[in-house]
Formats: structure tokens, sequence, C-alpha cells
């Protein structure tokens, strides 16, 4: 009778040592599910973050070309886009050589090849929108040189103008409206837009128009 007390009591004894461990691996598994789980909510957080981010910064990139198309539209007609603006962030010529990012180091960066973005000189800023994006744009004209617009020193398109006017011409057989074909050329215009968000970040959206 002894024997089985003494033996039921090693067994139990045995029983909860090897819970023990068991009930440990446990807990340690779950610790490192919870820390997982947590990790892997904080990096959707800061994937949808930045997703977020990139459409706000997008939509306020076109903002600020739709800004930019709209000057060129104001000023074409006057004459003033065969010269440099500074102080409208215009360059009559394409400065294929300047740095857009205006990160360039080495060497000692110049106006000539770095653009300052914090310069209101050199550059138009807009307004902070409502999404807290500071926008700025640039605009070049696809010349070589400045001074009036040449097909054979600038990027442009040929644009055709096909109607009637209002008057009327003798023809033969009667009289008929007198016909019109006319053609234009249009210089091609890059417009770089930058947009600094309150996250530090940046981006930059860039089109090219006919004007």
């Amino acid at each position: 009778m002894n024997h089985n007390k003494q033996a039921g009591a090693v067994r139990q004894a045995w029983q909860q040592g090897v819970i023990l461990p068991v009930t440990l691996i446990v807990l340690v598994a779950m610790t490192l599910a919870g820390i997982a789980l947590l990790r892997s909510v904080d990096t959707t957080a800061v994937i949808a973050g930045n997703l977020a981010f990139k459409q706000s910064a997008t939509a306020s990139g076109d903002a600020g070309v739709e800004a930019a198309i709209t000057w060129l539209t104001q000023n074409a007609p006057t004459g003033l886009l065969d010269q440099d603006l500074p102080a409208s962030g215009y360059y009559a010529t394409r400065q294929d050589a300047l740095d857009l990012t205006g990160n360039k180091r080495d060497p000692e960066p110049t106006a000539a090849d770095d653009l300052d973005w914090d310069d209101g000189g050199a550059v138009t800023k807009l307004q902070k929108d409502a999404a807290g994006n500071d926008v700025a744009y640039v605009i070049h004209r696809m010349c070589d040189a400045a001074g009036a617009l040449d097909a054979r020193t600038c990027s442009t398109q040929q644009v055709f103008m096909k109607g009637k006017n209002d008057g009327a011409e003798a023809q033969m057989g009667g009289y008929h409206e007198g016909e019109i074909d006319n053609s234009s050329i249009r210089a091609f215009y890059r417009i770089t837009a930058r947009v600094t968000g309150p996250r530090n970040t940046t981006s930059y959206v860039q089109a090219v128009v006919s004007i």
C-alpha cells in the first residue's frame, strides 16, 4: 500500500516537472507571437502613412504643374517668354546641366548647375496647401538659347488650324466662304514641381507641355 502511494507521488512529481517547461515554452511562443503582431501592425501603419503621403504629394504636385501651365498660357502671347524670368521661376533655355533636385555637392554647386528650391528668386512658390505640403515649380523652355522661338534650336510642335473666314470670295460658279489654312509653331516647356511634406519628405513631379 505504501509502495503504491510512493509510486503515485513520484509519478505526480514527474508530471509536474514535465508541465513546467512546456508551460514556459508556450509562454515564450505567445510572447514572441505578440511582439511579431505588434511589429506587423506598426509596419502596416507606416506603409499606409507612406502611401497616403505619396497620394497627397502627387495631388499637390499636379496642382503645381497646373499653376505653371496657367502662368505660361497667360504670358505666352506677350513675348516675355523669350528671356529668363527667374523671379517667376521661368528660364528660356533647357539648362541641361542643372541639377533639378538641388542636391549637387561636388564640385562646389553654383546657380548654373544646382537649383536652390528655397530661393524664391529662382523658383515660384505656392502657398502651403490644406494637406500641409509646400509646392514650388520651375519652368524651362526647351531651347538651346534665349531669344525668339526658333525651330532650329528649340523643341517645337507645328500646329495646323483650318477653318473658314467670315468674308466671301468670288469663285467660279458662285460665292463661297474663303477657307483659311494656317499653321503655328509652339514651344515645348518642361515643368518641374517639388513637394515637401510635413514629414520632411520630398517628391518631384515633372511634365512637358507645348504652348
